[in-house]
């Protein structure tokens, strides 16, 4: 296994955590969409969405190397 196969490796659990709590913030947000704390989740949910986006590409382009 490459280096870049190992840093990959780390990342993709990375990704994975990132898209668990993109999906706990999204359950919080729905549960009371027009709340203070709705609009907080669903703010915080498009972060960690980016971030996690963010990081599926970076795996990508460690893999294709």
């Amino acid at each position: 296994m490459s280096d870049y196969d190992t840093i990959a490796e780390r990342l993709a659990a990375i990704e994975e955590e990132l898209r668990d709590l993109a999906y706990e913030r999204l359950r919080e947000a729905a549960r009371d969409p027009d709340s203070d704390e709705g609009v907080d989740a669903e703010r915080e949910e498009k972060r960690v969405n980016s971030a996690r986006r963010a990081i599926a590409k970076a795996i990508n382009t460690l893999r294709d190397t």
